[in-house]
């Protein structure tokens, strides 16, 4: 993967595509090599392509493929594979009709519009069109026998043509001579990363055709176990042997994400959910509502920074914020009871703290953060002091907050019972 755009290379932006063609490709049998990130510099975008094609057997380049001077993809790759640029009339064509939709829209005469059209519709002679994407066309083109992948650099147009270049006849050719790995994805949340490297080496470890990696991260860490299709019993003994060991960490064996289970488990019994936040400021919300297909079970959420929202928004009164202060067990537990009535929701989940780098004291130092959880069968809090800087601390503590509304739900849900 060759992903180009200076503002990458300045860290302006992160780069989505790589991960997401990586991703990809090992599902469809391919082993991801590189992910190689390069400016608008034509000259590196070219040493970076040449080296790809010699090493890969088959490449996907990201980004500059628009109608500007510094978007350059396009001829870079016509140069690396030794063919002609072209126009395409008919490309010309489809490319245009979008382009006067735009000058419409934005009242601007057509003209300004004509030479990137012209521009967009000049492609490597003998190029596979995969579509538009916008006004940016896709393309395949082979360079002796590797075929090389050229899309858009906005991640939902990428995304878009991306299946397109998936049926062509060069890349076929590539994918039907992989194999998609068998793939076991373990969460655990509260065990160390050397607690879950010592039960890994005790069951057994890599090796006879499966691949682990384990990766830590706020609090949580993530077994991927990636296994040949020969090796599918010894990867299944080897999740089976994790889970066992570190099963009162386990809190999912499906690759799902904390928000995803908590989603699941307040749809699977009809409770409705929302938040009140102070020192993560949204964040936490945030996580709930980018899983799709939950907009009845995440009704949203009350961000109340400063004490006057936390007494007008949530309830909290002033002489409980004089005597206990914003960021305490107190506070935290009201604010998920003020939640869960001004929204009206079955759960609510509260986060108060310190999260830096100023505002800490002796008695409550930064990194301090207290959560509190509340259903329709009672409530649970909790407190934390989170090393590191305020990033950090912030998503910790969203980390900390859903896992525990987890906790509550999966409880219940053990209990047996019926809701009250």
């Amino acid at each position: 993967m060759v992903v180009t755009g200076s503002e990458l290379v300045r860290g302006e932006r992160t780069d989505l595509n790589g991960p997401f063609l990586a991703r990809s490709l090992l599902a469809l049998g391919l082993e991801p090599a590189r992910i190689e990130i390069v400016g608008d510099d034509p000259n590196e975008l070219e040493a970076a392509v040449r080296v790809a094609v010699a090493d890969a057997e088959l490449v996907a380049i990201s980004g500059g493929l628009g109608p500007t001077h510094d978007d350059r993809t396009v001829e870079v790759v016509a140069r690396v594979a030794g063919l002609e640029l072209v126009v395409r009339p008919e490309l010309e064509q489809e490319i245009e009709a979008v382009s006067r939709e735009v000058a419409e829209r934005m009242k601007r005469d057509y003209p300004d519009f004509a030479g990137g059209v012209r521009k967009q519709a000049t492609v490597p002679d003998g190029a596979i069109a995969l579509g538009l994407a916008g006004t940016a066309p896709g393309l395949v083109v082979e360079i002796g026998r590797t075929p090389v992948v050229v899309l858009p650099g906005p991640p939902p147009e990428l995304q878009r043509l991306w299946p397109n270049a998936l049926t062509t006849p060069p890349i076929r050719r590539v994918l039907d001579g992989g194999v998609p790995p068998l793939r076991r994805t373990l969460r655990l949340f509260g065990a160390g990363e050397s607690m879950v490297a010592q039960a890994f080496a005790e069951a057994g470890g890599d090796g006879d055709g499966v691949e682990t990696t384990i990766c830590a991260r706020d609090f949580e860490v993530v077994v991927e176990i990636l296994a040949e299709p020969a090796a599918e019993k010894r990867a299944e003994e080897l999740t089976s042997a994790l889970g066992a060991s570190l099963e009162r960490f386990l809190y999912s064996d499906d690759g799902r994400t904390v928000e995803q289970v908590v989603l699941n488990l307040c749809h699977e019994r009809g409770l409705t959910l929302g938040t009140a936040e102070s020192c993560t400021g949204g964040l936490i919300v945030a996580r709930l509502t980018a899983v799709p297909g939950f907009s009845a079970t995440t009704l949203g959420g009350i961000v109340a920074y400063s004490n006057e929202l936390k007494e007008r928004e949530l309830g909290v009164s002033a002489e409980l914020l004089a005597e206990q202060g914003a960021v305490s067990a107190e506070v935290a537990e009201a604010m998920a009871n003020g939640a869960r009535g001004q929204l009206g929701v079955d759960v609510a989940v509260a986060v108060t703290g310190v999260a830096g780098p100023g505002g800490g004291t002796d008695e409550k130092p930064v990194g301090l953060v207290y959560l509190h959880a509340v259903t329709p069968w009672g409530g649970k809090g909790s407190s934390f002091s989170f090393p590191g800087d305020r990033d950090s601390i912030r998503r910790r503590s969203v980390v900390a907050a859903l896992h525990l509304v987890r906790r509550l739900l999966t409880e219940k849900r053990d209990e047996g019972g019926t809701d009250p």
